[in-house]
């Protein structure tokens, strides 16, 4: 991501953060370092529906913001959102909605048409589109998308809505796994990315990667390390220019 600083990407621990990230908030990582959103941002920050579409977002958000701070509308929803609905015809036992007895930390967004919740659990993010037409106290029920994806949309919010059931939330232990090779491949690339947008070469980037030694014994025109390199930069770019929207 373009900085004044040529060194603000060299830090690794800057990017411990990435390792915990959903798909969702690592799309947003890749959007907010594409140089063309930025400017739209800038030229359209007071109208965040401009263009917002074409980015896949509902409304502009503000690419200066981390994944830890910013929560991006994207449309269409991506298949971790849980829908809330009235539920039509409750039982007698059926759990009344209360907003603010969901746990974790809240951040609240109108689009215009409906309220998105985003509550922060530990290293989970569980994301709601609640009904304008729900209301708190009122019985409510979940809905998955109809289609040919209905059984991966179903795996895709399932573990999230033992969490999300009021009732038993405060009985829940939830524990931060041990970050993936997928995790850790998308924390270099961000970090290669970045040395690359702020205009450092290959072996700049490989460098702050892997060391100064370990480039002064590898670093040669067919070696692995340079390949490496090139790969870590070229998804990147690729992620950043619209792969990001396979991350949803």
């Amino acid at each position: 991501m373009a900085d004044s600083s040529a060194v603000h990407w060299h830090p690794s621990a800057a990017y411990l953060y990435v390792l915990h990230l959903d798909g969702p908030a690592l799309a947003w990582e890749y959007l907010r370092r594409n140089p063309e959103y930025r400017r739209v941002w800038q030229r359209h920050r007071r109208r965040p529906q401009y263009e917002a579409h074409r980015w896949g977002l509902r409304l502009l958000e503000d690419p200066t913001r981390d994944a830890r701070e910013a929560h991006p509308d994207w449309f269409p929803d991506p298949s971790s959102v849980v829908q809330v609905y009235p539920d039509a015809d409750p039982t007698t036992d059926a759990l009344l909605f209360q907003l603010w007895r969901i746990p974790g930390r809240k951040h609240l967004t109108h689009d215009g048409k409906r309220l998105v919740l985003t509550t922060q659990l530990v290293d989970r993010m569980l994301r709601m589109a609640i009904s304008p037409a729900l209301e708190d106290g009122m019985a409510y029920a979940y809905v998955v998308r109809a289609g040919c994806q209905l059984r991966e949309r179903w795996r895709a919010i399932e573990a999230e809505l033992a969490v999300l059931d009021a009732a038993n939330a405060r009985c829940a232990a939830i524990t931060t796994n041990r970050p993936s090779r997928a995790a850790m491949l998308h924390m270099r690339t961000l970090q290669a990315l970045d040395g690359t947008l702020a205009g450092a070469s290959q072996r700049g980037v490989a460098e702050v990667l892997f060391g100064i030694s370990a480039v002064a014994e590898r670093w040669y025109d067919d070696g692995d390390l340079r390949a490496q390199v090139r790969r870590l930069i070229r998804r990147g770019q690729t992620l950043m220019g619209g792969g990001y929207h396979r991350l949803l």
